[in-house]
């Protein structure tokens, strides 16, 4: 295949992407409200009615908060789609046992993510509100939030823990394509458990409770990756390096 019959392939991808999310959008803006509602239900537990505790004060703030909650909900809809055309552009360039753990690695990704995302939604989302709210109390000033910024912040929370919880597949594909084996992994567990609490600080909201409920599931991963590649067949590679596996 040709550089210009590769970059026609790439043009295609990339406007099938972006039709698979103003599809996306065009679905979830209806529903806007009600993933409003539920976005705002942690909030219930922290004061007794989030809707009139939440305010616009703008003019246009509900228009762009509708479509800030649709290019998100659009977002999540549309994204096994766009990984599918992405897959349909790499694949091509990969070996045959590179294809195959793409494929594999693909449930196992999605399945982190709505993890996380639970996990988020559940459990952070409702500590760090209550957080927020005694800070207010305690500095005496009135606490009246704007929605918008509700919305921003609680997608922060749900996209962090998310993307966070894709870190056990990194490492078990850098582990399947012989990059990284049990040996190291094990030697590195100082290091991981700080590069958990970056990841923690870096992709929560600013508090110590929040950061450690990411952070603390995160090397349990990363303690489950290592059992997972020193006992499976499929790294029976990486375990023949590593004479503790």
């Amino acid at each position: 295949m040709t550089f210009l019959e590769h970059l026609e392939e790439f043009r295609l991808m990339l406007w099938r992407s972006i039709l698979a999310l103003a599809l996306g959008m065009c679905i979830a803006l209806p529903f806007a409200p009600q993933i409003l509602q539920v976005l705002a239900h942690p909030l219930g537990g922290v004061v007794d009615d989030p809707t009139q505790f939440l305010r616009s004060l703008r003019v246009a703030g509900a228009f762009t908060l509708a479509l800030r909650i649709a290019a998100w909900g659009g977002l999540l809809l549309s994204a096994p789609f766009i990984v599918y055309f992405v897959a349909r552009f790499i694949f091509p360039g990969l070996r045959r046992h590179e294809q195959e753990i793409a494929r594999r690695s693909g449930i196992l990704a999605v399945s982190l993510f709505v993890l996380g995302t639970v996990v988020g939604y559940v459990y952070c989302l409702p500590l760090s509100l209550r957080m927020m709210m005694r800070i207010h109390d305690w500095l005496a000033v009135s606490a009246e939030w704007m929605v918008n910024d509700y919305v921003a912040f609680s997608i922060q929370v749900l996209l962090g823990f998310g993307l966070a919880f894709e870190l056990p597949v990194v490492v078990l594909i850098l582990g399947k394509l012989g990059f990284v084996t049990v040996r190291q992994l094990r030697s590195k567990r100082p290091h991981a458990f700080i590069g958990c609490l970056g990841i923690g600080m870096i992709l929560t909201p600013q508090d110590i409770a929040s950061m450690f409920i990411m952070s603390v599931p995160l090397y349990i991963l990363y303690e489950i990756c290592i059992v997972i590649m020193a006992f499976s067949p499929s790294f029976a590679e990486a375990r023949e390096e590593d004479p503790l596996a």
